[in-house]
């Protein structure tokens, strides 16, 4: 006959968890993204998904990878089979330099790259680096929701500063980092998303780059600057990164996910160099070392395919995709604002007043359309007003389709606004302990939005 287990910090309001009491602090921080959670509802073939960000993989060279996969085993398998170093095939990192010349970091040393599972990995890495309990960390107001993650699992405090069409506002930035300072406050390093900001769709203008790194610089705050989106835009290449004005205060996250693939979970973090020796400690502490197979095929890829010429494909593929969005919202939502993206995979909506994103977002589901919360890409629980639609995945004619759901949900909720007032939640709406409809059984897999 089995024992219940009993634990010390035990219960009766945790018996579900016998361990409860065994868990460190930081693990109470653990949430459930929004958009996983709503991610094994989006996947039903009847609804239409603006939610998640998975790149659209359709014009990959299939059959050219996997012959070139199947020769780097014959040929190479000994080594791809292996382990590597802690810090990253040599190889690769030569490769990664020349993919951040297109962002303007020319000369980059390989030496000071350190390859890592994805960028989400080297964004964990760098909080796990500079983040005491307490310690305040700056986005963008909204901000990515897998880097707010991070920073929550860490105690930090994440302060939000105000963006707007052109980016991080460097006024607000200045003001926020001194008004912190007066009161004592720990401030560790500004996380931004410069380049076809998730979930804000907008990028940093050129002008207010070199002011950003100069008061960063001056204040001794560093800079960590993710750019999984960089060379997706639809017009030209990227304007310059941070990291090209102000090399040594700022750490670049680079990833392969979204111009290329992200199955193989490939990324990097370019760092100063004292910094790149601290997460080459932090990679061999978590993993001992990144995945061979995986940096073999990027960097078979990146030698043997113009990988540049694909990039550009995804480009035209996206701004066709991002057309049909704006055009669809133009024509079905002409009540909301949005933004106008220039390349990436978003565009942020503003409803009309009075309406909820998140309360709003099971009676989409039950219309056949997904979206993700504005609440979502906050700290303090802000953004109940926004949505973020992705138009990456979809068809145009899907995305269409998904708007016209969309604009039926939101028309429906403006009629119970003016007819009850804002805040009116109809009585077959579900609790906000079971917001969504029931899912299937299996797991979706990873989130959609993973770098």
């Amino acid at each position: 006959m089995s024992e219940t287990i009993r634990r010390p910090g035990d219960t009766e309001g945790n018996r579900l968890d016998p361990w409860f009491g065994s868990y460190a602090a930081r693990a109470r921080n653990l949430r459930a993204s929004e958009i996983r959670a709503l991610f094994s509802v989006v996947s039903r073939p009847e609804v239409v998904s603006l939610a998640g960000g998975m790149p659209n993989l359709k014009d990959l060279p299939i059959a050219e990878l996997a012959e070139s996969a199947k020769q780097l085993i014959l040929h190479h398998g000994a080594v791809a089979m292996q382990y590597g170093s802690g810090q990253g095939w040599e190889v690769l990192r030569e490769r990664i330099t020349e993919v951040m010349a297109y962002d303007g970091i020319v000369g980059a040393d390989p030496d000071d790259v350190v390859v890592t599972t994805g960028s989400q990995q080297a964004l964990d890495y760098v909080a796990e680096l500079f983040i005491d309990p307490g310690d305040v960390v700056l986005a963008e107001s909204p901000s990515y929701v897998g880097a707010l993650g991070v920073f929550r699992a860490r105690q930090a405090d994440v302060v939000h500063v105000d963006m707007d069409q052109d980016g991080l506002i460097p006024e607000a930035l200045e003001a926020t980092i001194r008004g912190l300072k007066s009161r004592g406050r720990r401030v560790k390093f500004l996380y931004t998303i410069p380049n076809f900001h998730n979930p804000a769709g907008v990028t940093l203008s050129e002008s207010r780059r070199a002011l950003i790194t100069r008061i960063c610089l001056r204040e001794g705050v560093l800079i960590v600057e993710d750019n999984p989106y960089g060379l997706l835009g639809f017009h030209s290449d990227p304007l310059p990164a941070l990291a090209s004005y102000c090399p040594e205060g700022v750490v670049y996250l680079g990833s392969f996910s979204k111009m290329f693939a992200p199955g193989f979970r490939i990324g990097w973090a370019y760092a100063p160099h004292a910094i790149r020796d601290k997460l080459v400690l932090a990679s061999e502490s978590a993993i001992l070392s990144p995945s061979m197979v995986g940096q073999m095929a990027i960097a078979q890829y990146l030698s043997e395919y113009d990988w540049y010429g694909q990039v550009k494909q995804f480009r035209g593929m996206y701004q066709e995709r991002c057309e049909a969005m704006l055009d669809a919202l133009g024509e079905y939502m002409p009540d909301c604002r949005w933004t106008i993206p220039d390349g990436g995979f978003y565009t942020w909506v503003t409803l009309p007043e009075g309406l909820d994103a998140k309360s709003m977002l099971p009676r989409a589901v039950r219309g056949q359309v997904a979206y993700v919360s504005g609440t979502a890409f906050y700290y303090d629980g802000r953004g109940t007003d926004h949505m973020r639609l992705s138009f990456c995945y979809p068809t145009p004619e899907e995305i269409r389709e998904g708007v016209r759901r969309l604009a039926s949900v939101v028309n429906a909720e403006k009629e119970l606004v003016e007819m009850f007032g804002a805040g009116f939640v109809p009585a077959d709406a579900p609790s906000a302990s079971s917001p969504l409809p029931p899912t299937p059984p299996e797991d979706p897999g990873p989130a959609p939005d993973a770098r």
